[in-house]
């Protein structure tokens, strides 16, 4: 060939590339959920956004501060940024802390790689068990995809090992001439939360709803939670995203700040505010004088307040049982008496004895737990010994759907009844277990309800770890104590053994206990040996319910070569170190499930509950953490076709024939 015709057949063939080149007038194909099914490669929204005639420019991100990611070094760490430019993006200091789940603004340098836009980040696997899918959907939330992950890097899902380094792609993208011409300057990634539209969206950032839809080739305004969409904005994002994105109804504007003439009115102001706030302290305090004086009087009184009704029972001011107790053989105390009073009912025991008839043996649920029937409403009323006001004062506190409502006691002849809620469906053991499994021929759990039942119990320990005040940690958490009702939702039960645990720091505080008491395969390592008590007791617990939802068998068993037998959460490490653990997690699998399961979201849920039961506390996940995968696992299962997993099933059994 001559030399001169190479530069025309270089031209040619840049040409033919770039005609190859998918051209979009938009950023992106929605992803739509698809970054949650790893295995699915067959989508350009998953690869990232197109590129188009701009080759970098100025972009945002959006990310929510967690545990490990709290201040503006750590998450531009994470990210790859500016640590002073995000701070400032944000309006506070380098290193100002920031609370939990906070969303804040990160600017970062887009540019066109290949046929996507991306900016590059770097991360060292920490520990031993993190997968493609928990890296972009859990550490990065979303601002990558692991379909982007495995095009970009070398190792297979099977490879990950603690300290290995990953090239992470983060998804942005530059606006095209069409978004220029219509002033649009900046495209930001956004982390879609739970309850939010398109519309709401679009009034965070002051945007037309419909340059939103354009941007993501949306063609109506349905999306999903956990999901990137791009946002098209005209001028830089606002400084302080989590108050322009849920602002208190009722809070008023703050004022704006004072000019430099007008120090002097500053101070005389200042000084009138600190003279009205000491007269309105001084109100106050002789307000609540008064208010305790007259309480007292009121305690006096022979005529205390009614309680609160429960289910269609009848209410009493007070149960003929409910003297002070002169002898040591009461189960409440009465100090545990007085506030129980104050916000359940009280109900008669010739009441509760007609409720269950007679505590009959055909109302009886399990031990000591019995039907009742109030005017043709269901509950359950539990007989207890000893001093139980413990349990009675938690209950009676915390408020969540996924934990049992207690709505009332009595107290007879040095018994306590409790009156609960009542739950159709009996207990999740029950429903895994065959030795006691009390509908043998009944249909077993589906997958679609697994997924529902771990991410309730998630939730209400979630709930009872970080939005409980103090802190409550539950330490009898098994399969025995989630109980499901007619929907099959979770419940989780008994509260005899919860303490309350107030502390600093990421695991809210600990505690110390001689009285090691529990049940065999769910108690913690640092429980068992050392007393100590800690919210992670409950994520260990946790991670032997999840596997068992995964396997049907039990947290305790035999093993398979006779040698006695070995705990569930010692299994699940045999299961997934080594070769094939493909192959062995279908034969970890619960049989009744016959296959109809999707493996990498099983392989997924199975991997976070190995690292919940991590002997190491300090290597077992937050419960938000937990929760947070969870939701995400959830949202798959939801667009997951059943019909897709038979069918692969019938392919590979269809292959193996043939040999």
């Amino acid at each position: 060939m001559a030399t001169g015709a190479w530069p025309v057949a270089a031209v040619t063939l840049v040409l033919l590339l770039c005609s190859s080149i998918p051209k979009s007038e938009s950023q992106q194909e929605y992803v739509n959920n698809k970054q949650l099914n790893c295995s699915n490669h067959d989508t350009n929204a998953t690869s990232g956004n197109l590129c188009n005639s701009v080759p970098s420019c100025i972009s945002y991100l959006t990310f929510k501060s967690s545990p490990d990611y709290n201040s503006p070094v750590s998450i531009s760490y994470l990210l790859n940024s500016n640590t002073t430019v995000t701070a400032a993006a944000n309006n506070i200091t380098d290193v100002q802390s920031i609370p939990v789940d906070t969303l804040i603004t990160i600017p970062i340098n887009c540019s066109c790689s290949g046929l996507y836009y991306q900016h590059n980040a770097s991360y060292t696997i920490k520990i031993q068990g993190e997968t493609y899918f928990l890296i972009a959907n859990n550490t990065y939330q979303s601002l990558t995809t692991c379909q982007a992950l495995m095009a970009q890097n070398t190792y297979g899902e099977r490879d990950l090992v603690a300290g290995l380094n990953l090239n992470v792609p983060l998804r942005c993208a530059c606006p095209t001439q069409k978004q220029s011409e219509a002033g649009f300057k900046y495209l930001l990634t956004y982390l879609v939360s739970k309850g939010e539209t398109v519309s709401s969206i679009a009034e965070i950032f002051g945007v037309d709803q419909q340059s939103i839809l354009e941007a993501n080739e949306l063609s109506n305004p349905s999306i999903y939670y956990f999901t990137p969409i791009s946002v098209p904005l005209k001028t830089e994002p606002p400084t302080n995203l989590l108050r322009a994105a849920a602002p208190p109804n009722d809070s008023p504007s703050p004022p704006p700040p004072a000019a430099e003439g007008d120090s002097d009115s500053s101070k005389k102001w200042v000084i009138i505010g600190i003279v009205v706030g000491v007269v309105v302290l001084l109100l106050v305090c002789a307000a609540l004088f008064f208010f305790c004086f007259y309480r007292q009087r009121r305690v006096q009184s022979p005529s205390p307040t009614p309680p609160a009704k429960a289910f269609s029972g009848p209410t009493h001011k007070q149960s003929e049982e409910m003297t002070l107790p002169t002898t040591q053989s009461w189960s409440l105390s009465s100090e545990g008496i007085r506030y129980a009073i104050e916000s359940l009912s009280v109900y008669k025991f010739d009441e509760l004895q007609k409720a269950t008839g007679f505590f009959s043996e055909e109302n009886k649920i399990k031990g000591s737990v019995y039907r009742a029937s109030f005017k043709g409403d269901y509950a359950a009323v539990k007989i207890l010994k000893g001093d139980v006001s413990g349990e009675i004062n938690i209950l009676k506190r915390i408020n969540h759907f996924n934990i049992i409502r207690l709505s009332g006691f009595c107290v007879h002849k040095g018994d306590t009844y409790l009156v609960y809620e009542f739950a159709e469906n009996d207990s999740l053991e029950n429903w895994l277990h065959s030795v006691n499994k009390k509908y043998e021929n009944s249909v077993s759990l589906s997958w679609v309800q697994r997924v529902h039942i771990a991410h309730d119990v998630a939730d209400a320990l979630n709930y009872l770890h970080n939005y409980t005040n103090p802190p409550h940690v539950h330490k009898n958490l098994k399969s025995g104590n989630v109980l499901l009702d007619g929907n099959f939702r979770a419940k989780v039960s008994n509260f005899g053994l919860a303490r309350t645990v107030e502390g600093e720091g990421d695991e809210g505080g600990f505690q110390l206990t001689r009285h090691v008491v529990g049940t065999q395969g769910y108690m913690s390592p640092e429980y068992i040996e050392n007393g100590l008590i800690t919210p992670k007791m409950d994520v260990f617990a946790f991670g032997v319910v999840l596997l068992e939802l995964l396997s049907g068998r039990e947290a305790v068993g035999g093993s398979k070569n006779g040698a006695g037998e070995q705990m569930l959460s010692v299994t699940v490490n045999q299961v997934l170190e080594g070769d094939n653990v493909k192959e062995k997690l279908r034969g970890f699998m619960d049989p009744n499930l016959r296959d109809e399961y999707p493996l990498e979201l099983a392989y997924s849920m199975a991997e976070l509950a190995k690292r919940c039961v991590a002997r190491d506390l300090n290597a077992r996940p937050q419960i938000s953490e937990v929760f947070m995968t969870l939701s995400k696992v959830q949202s798959s299962t939801m667009d997951w076709d059943p019909s897709d997993e038979l069918e692969r099933s019938r392919s590979v059994s269809q292959i193996s024939d043939s040999r």
